[in-house]
C-alpha cells in the first residue's frame, strides 16, 4: 500500500462526521501501518471485521481499536478563541490541514472496561491533559516506569494493550513517536513548556500558541516522514 501522508482525512469523511470513525482512508492507513511485528517478534495483525473499528485476535488477546487524533489545533474551542483569532487565516488553515493527515493520528483501545472511560475519552475530559498528546505520552512514560499521572488509573484498565509493547521505548518505536522523546527515551519533547500537571495545559497567549503550533507541526511532519520510510 502507498500512503499519502499529505492526504486530509476529512476529504473522504461525510460532512459532519468524525474521520476517526468515518474516513475509510484513515482506517486503511492505520491497518497498514500498525499491522506489524511487536517487540516480542509476534505479528499484530489488524482486520476490519468490526464496522468503523480495527480488530485483532490471537494468542496475544483480543483488541478492538479506534483512531484518535493526536494533533489538536484548539482552533474551535472557547478556551483559546481569543488567542487563535490572532493567527493569520491562511496560516491557521495550513496548520489545521497538516494536523488532519495520518501523521496526526494514532490508535487506542475503544471498548469500555467496567463501563468506565476509554483512553481517548479520559485524556480529552481530564482538565490536566485536555487532549494534548505530549502530555498523554508523558503519562504513558510514567505508566511504564510505575509512576503516577492523571491518566494512570485509565491506563491500568488497559494493561493488556500496553503489555504488547513491553516498555515505553517499545511503545514509542512501534507507533513512530521517536521525534517526541529524547534520544534515551527518558523525557518528552513538550510542545510548550511543562512543569507539572498542576499547570494549565493549553497555550496561555499568542506566543505560546505559536510555539505550540511550530513544535506540533514539526512533530507531525517528522512522524509522516517515518511513515514514508517504514520498511514493511
Amino acid at each position: 500500500m502507498n500512503i499519502d501522508t499529505s492526504f486530509n482525512v476529512y476529504s473522504d469523511t461525510p460532512k459532519g462526521r468524525d474521520p476517526d470513525s468515518h474516513s475509510p482512508t484513515l482506517r486503511n492507513y492505520h491497518k497498514f501501518l500498525w499491522s506489524k511485528k511487536l517487540p516480542n517478534g509476534l505479528l499484530f495483525k489488524l482486520d476490519e471485521t468490526i464496522p468503523m473499528r480495527l480488530h485483532h485476535k490471537s494468542d496475544l488477546g483480543e483488541f478492538v481499536l479506534s483512531s484518535d487524533s493526536i494533533a489538536h489545533t484548539y482552533s474551535n474551542i472557547k478556551s483559546t478563541t481569543n488567542i487563535v483569532k490572532k493567527i493569520d487565516t491562511k496560516e491557521l488553515e495550513k496548520f489545521v490541514s497538516l494536523c488532519s493527515t495520518i501523521g496526526g493520528y494514532i490508535i487506542f483501545p475503544s471498548e469500555r472496561i467496567n463501563n468506565q472511560m476509554t483512553i481517548n475519552g479520559a485524556r480529552g475530559v481530564n482538565k490536566k491533559i485536555r487532549d494534548r498528546f505530549d502530555l498523554t505520552l508523558e503519562c504513558i512514560r510514567r505508566y511504564y516506569i510505575k509512576e503516577d499521572s492523571p491518566l494512570n488509573e485509565t491506563f491500568k484498565r488497559y494493561k493488556q494493550f500496553f503489555n504488547l509493547f513491553e516498555s515505553f521505548q517499545g511503545y514509542v518505536d512501534f507507533f513512530l513517536l521517536q521525534d517526541l522523546v529524547s534520544n534515551d527515551y527518558s523525557s518528552i519533547k513538550y510542545f510548550i513548556p511543562f512543569k507539572s500537571f498542576e499547570n494549565y495545559p493549553l497555550p496561555n497567549d499568542i506566543e505560546e500558541y505559536k510555539q505550540y503550533k511550530y513544535n506540533l507541526s514539526n512533530f507531525v511532519l517528522a512522524r509522516s516522514q517515518r511513515m514514508n520510510n517504514l520498511d514493511k
